[in-house]
């Protein structure tokens, strides 16, 4: 008997799973009675069996699926693997360009961030984080922002994200992927805007307040960084243009495309 069957017969280890989980292993398990175990499947209205033999679909009463006799059957990744076609570099294809495009710059973000890291704590990157350097006075007293030693445990997280979803998923949906999975992607973007925006230089002791006299002439700076930004576009820095122009346009689009059932990720 299977071992996924085994352990699904174990309800201490379903109650002991997170919701998500419990709800994910249950379907699967689910699709190997009705796929796999003879007898077990319930009978399918005629219109929807003419539907999967118009599509090419495959029906719980037919045979047996190649899928059922692995050691461990997953419907999910023969379904990732036959229909989905998914896996190490499958997606590298011309025609999936524009989709390229799509997840460049979050891409880009990730990997510029793990660089600026890289670069400022060889050391601790090259030991893993196990072994500190006396000699490095950033170790000794932690930057608390995106440079901390802190951060690189995420950025290590982040990384192999990024190279999981570039080389074996679908690549329109790496933003969604990263933006839901790790804060790198939100941290190093305010990183940035706060080291290289002359509008939100701050005192050491009240971070992220921005000073009306630190600012150039003739500009207002409001309470809301992020307001004082948009309200002195034209004399921002570039970088602050890029990061905050994709962020809202990719809100504004995902918004409207979302909404009228159009493709958007």
């Amino acid at each position: 008997m299977p071992s996924f069957q085994i352990t699904m017969q174990k309800p201490s280890l379903l109650l002991a799973l997170p919701p998500r989980a419990l709800w994910t292993n249950s379907w699967k398990y689910y699709a190997y009675t009705q796929f796999c175990l003879p007898g077990s499947a319930r009978s399918i209205p005629k219109p929807l069996v003419q539907l999967a033999v118009d599509k090419g679909y495959r029906i719980a009463e037919g045979n047996e699926p190649p899928w059922c006799s692995w050691e461990l059957p997953l419907i999910y990744s023969y379904i990732q693997d036959v229909y989905w076609n998914v896996g190490f570099l499958r997606y590298y294809e011309l025609k999936q360009v524009p989709n390229f495009l799509l997840a460049a710059p979050v891409a880009i973000l990730v990997t510029w961030g793990t660089w600026t890291y890289v670069t400022t704590h060889p050391w601790l990157c090259l030991t893993l984080g196990m072994r500190r350097n006396k000699s490095d006075e950033t170790l000794e007293k932690p930057d608390p922002g995106f440079l901390s030693p802190r951060v690189f445990v995420y950025l290590v997280h982040a990384a192999a994200l990024l190279l999981f979803g570039s080389l074996c998923m679908h690549v329109q949906v790496l933003t969604r992927f990263l933006g839901s999975s790790t804060p790198i992607v939100y941290w190093f973007p305010a990183y940035l805007l706060q080291h290289q925006e002359p509008l939100l230089r701050s005192l050491e002791t009240v971070p992220w307040k921005p000073l009306a006299e630190d600012s150039p002439p003739g500009q207002k700076v409001p309470r809301n960084s992020i307001m004082g930004l948009l309200y002195n576009w034209k004399t921002c820095s570039r970088v602050t243009r890029c990061i905050l122009g994709y962020f809202l346009t990719y809100w504004l689009l995902g918004l409207l495309l979302h909404c009228n059932f159009l493709p958007w990720t």
